[in-house]
């Protein structure tokens, strides 16, 4: 099954018309709050691209100038699912990219004022075909490449050099099967484990998380057991706990209309992994396919692309999950919410959404959201977005 075929639930077509700013003191005034900046894969054919907005106060966006920066590879032109394919290094200064067309990493350079350019020697090979993840530790940095159907599927090592330069890791490559399909790579934040989610195809046997213990030499080392299988159809976007690494949470995005659900995990040193409480928590949506979790560790929100909603869970001291919330997107059924992102502040849910290109805005309090009056902000044209990356100003 191809990672196109992933995202249940029917994508319409959305003509987005965005209003400018009137006038020269409303523009001046929106340019001197920007607190922060908002990075989105658009994974457009060709030369791939990436679309930048500047972030203000109140959460709202307005397109960076000279937005889009070249990436260097090619995208898809496609829509694609996973989660994480734009990551940003912790210093802030790197941002790298899957360029899934023309099966590369792009590593970019990031000024001081937000603005893009291409690192020396960038792109490089991914090492495999159709990168659709990334994960990011200090220099250390792993691919999932979906492959072809056939051949090219694997999880790949690279290191960072302090110039952003990307080299292969020796020894690194871990090959998947062909109905491997992986959505999502991703560190806990010691960098001390890796896990890696195949979303896999209707077999229920394909539906399996690979997770692993990674050395200093940074190698990954398969946990005993390994790979584990998921608890529902479909297991897709996941993210580890930021205060608590040993909790990895994992959505669940095949199970069929209003069987939607995220699970929890407890991970051991060793990588072994082991459900915690009543998991799966379910949340009566349709596709929860990425999942996003607030820098203090205590809430989670899962994005539901069948339903065009997000669902709020607060997470309990054990790591089990209470569901509080569910909002729906004002622009309705039938648009793609895909990956989404917290802003530093945690005050911001920003949402990239692949059937009208564009940037979904809400605030956060706790569990509970509320979309803007201004979102959704338009990508540029050509645009078929699967990765969002929010960093400070």
């Amino acid at each position: 099954m191809n990672v196109r075929a992933r995202v249940t639930g029917a994508i319409g077509v959305i003509v987005l018309i965005m209003a400018g700013f009137v006038g020269t003191t409303e523009v001046a005034a929106a340019a001197s709050d920007v607190v922060g900046h908002v990075y989105v894969n658009d994974n457009t054919a060709g030369t791939n691209t990436i679309g930048a907005f500047d972030q203000h106060a109140d959460g709202t966006l307005t397109p960076m100038s000279s937005s889009p920066f070249a990436a260097g590879g090619a995208g898809t032109g496609a829509i694609l699912g996973s989660q994480g394919s734009l990551q940003i290094t912790a210093d802030g200064r790197y941002l790298l990219a899957a360029d899934a067309g023309s099966n590369e990493i792009s590593v970019l350079r990031v000024r001081k004022n937000g603005t893009l350019t291409s690192t020396q020697g960038s792109p490089v090979s991914s090492g495999g075909v159709e990168p659709v993840s990334i994960a990011v530790n200090g220099k250390l940095v792993y691919v999932a490449n979906e492959g072809n159907g056939t051949s090219g599927s694997n999880y790949t090592g690279f290191r960072l050099s302090g110039g952003g330069h990307l080299k292969p890791l020796a020894g690194s490559t871990i090959p998947l099967p062909a109905t491997a399909n992986p959505g999502d790579i991703l560190f806990n934040s010691t960098g001390t484990n890796l896990v890696g989610i195949e979303v896999g195809t209707t077999d229920p046997s394909t539906f399996l998380i690979d997770s692993f213990t990674v050395g200093r030499d940074g190698l990954p080392t398969p946990a005993a057991g390994s790979p584990f299988p998921a608890e529902a159809a479909g297991p897709f976007g996941s993210e580890f706990s930021p205060t608590e690494p040993g909790h990895l949470y994992v959505s669940n995005a095949h199970a069929g209309a209003g069987n939607g659900s995220v699970s929890a995990f407890s991970v051991s040193q060793n990588g072994s992994l082991n459900p915690i409480g009543d998991s799966p928590y379910f949340n009566g949506q349709t596709a929860p396919c990425w999942v996003e979790i607030s820098h203090d560790g205590n809430n989670l929100f899962a994005v539901n692309t069948g339903s065009a909603s997000i669902s709020g869970y607060r997470i309990r001291d054990d790591g089990s999950l209470e569901l509080l919330t569910t909002t729906p997107f004002q622009s309705g059924l039938g648009i793609a919410p895909f990956d989404a992102r917290l802003d530093p502040s945690g005050e911001h849910l920003y949402v990239v959404d692949a059937a009208i290109d564009a940037v979904s805005i809400f605030d956060v309090a706790g569990a509970s959201l509320r979309e803007l009056s201004s979102s959704p902000a338009a990508l540029p044209a050509g645009a078929t977005p699967f990765g969002i990356v929010v960093t400070a100003a």
